[in-house]
């Protein structure tokens, strides 16, 4: 999967429920509408050309783009075969739409709080470096526990994740977690994981009692009016959804879940998160070493709850995170949510390698367009 060629990749994105088992998330009877509203041409600057929407697509093989400003379609572009119904991958943007759905939980007592050792839901991690570690600090992705994330490197964790899924056997990748080691005191230092996200499904799935996707079909996708099914890949056969990736939606459906959190966590003036839980997600001033520039290898990025922040623009005096933050998949799976402008950007892409630097600057500038744009 991490190395497919374009025509294998492209033809396997449309249709992932062949590569890997599924189970389906429904939506509900009633569809939430997006309104059409003015159409926008927007243009950005990169490399000394200024480049419009269709050479974006081209360039990054991006083949879904939407643009939503105050719940209004204000850009939708498909290409490679794509419409509005085409499911496609999300990878690591799974990893946002899991920790929304653990702050539902905690909306409802399902979780008592986030100070909770992660053993208290999953005690099959008792006497692993993991014994000690609270679930805010999974959240976060500072657990202290070793991991090497290298998607091209096949005896990195992330890798050797891959393999005990691939085997097929429900508990292969909780056990693979269990056996790693510690390498820092907890929420101390942050390290990219697929693993602990793997972990976050694990403390739903035990506090919920009940499908994963069930679960987001009950709370989420239904109540958000999303236009059609969601697919998220199980970890074996009949098994536990992996919650840091793997969930095959529309592009207008994510466009809904920005929404959603552009507004908070409402739903028809209901509040289905924790007070202030978008905020806590996407802070940008504590704890330090999760601030936007202060990761080694992330920067200018910071990290909430499983969310990357920007601290575009800073936050006022009092606030803690008022500026553009991001859902981020590899091959180009990306949802920004700005909310000064009223933005959601949806994009759905299939980058010749998962992360392509030059993808990367370039819809980095496309970003940056978006935000110093307002009107």
């Amino acid at each position: 999967m991490m190395t497919w060629p374009e025509d294998v990749q492209l033809n396997s994105y449309r249709q992932m429920e062949r590569v890997y088992p599924t189970r389906r998330v429904r939506c509900g009877p009633v569809v939430r509408p997006l309104p059409q509203g003015p159409a926008l041409s927007l243009q950005y600057r990169y490399e000394g050309q200024t480049l419009g929407m269709d050479a974006f697509m081209q360039r990054n093989r991006c083949t879904g783009l939407l643009l939503l400003q105050n719940g209004q379609v204000r850009l939708e572009r498909y290409a490679a075969g794509r419409d509005a119904q085409s499911r496609w991958p999300s990878f690591s943007v799974a990893k946002s739409i899991s920790s929304v759905l653990l702050g539902v939980a905690l909306r409802e007592g399902l979780i008592q709080s986030l100070e909770q050792p992660v053993t208290d839901y999953v005690p099959k991690l008792l006497g692993s470096a993991y014994e000690q570690v609270s679930i805010r600090q999974v959240l976060q992705m500072s657990s202290g526990v070793g991991w090497n994330e290298d998607y091209l490197d096949p005896q990195s964790e992330r890798r050797r994740m891959l393999a005990a899924q691939a085997t097929g056997q429900r508990g292969q990748v909780l056990a693979f977690m269990a056996a790693l080691p510690r390498v820092a005191e907890p929420g101390t230092r942050f390290n990219y994981s697929t693993g602990e996200t793997y972990l976050v499904g694990e403390i739903l799935a035990a506090a919920v009692g009940r499908p994963l996707s069930d679960y987001l079909s009950t709370k989420l996708w239904g109540p958000l009016g999303m236009e059609c099914d969601a697919l998220w890949q199980l970890d074996a056969p009949e098994g536990l959804e992996f919650a840091g990736s793997g969930l095959n939606a529309t592009l207008r459906d994510l466009g809904r879940f920005g929404q959603f959190m552009l507004n908070q966590g409402v739903i028809d003036g209901h509040n289905v998160l924790p007070p202030d839980w978008v905020a806590d997600s996407t802070d940008v001033i504590s704890p330090p070493h999760l601030r936007p520039g202060q990761i080694p290898r992330y920067a200018p990025r910071g990290y909430g709850y499983q969310w990357w922040t920007f601290g575009d623009p800073p936050p006022a005096p009092g606030q803690r995170a008022a500026g553009l933050y991001a859902a981020l998949g590899i091959f180009g799976q990306q949802i920004h949510i700005h909310p000064a402008s009223r933005r959601v950007l949806v994009l759905q892409s299939a980058w010749p390698e998962p992360i392509a630097q030059a993808c990367v600057a370039e819809t980095a500038a496309l970003v940056q367009a978006l935000v110093q744009d307002l009107p």
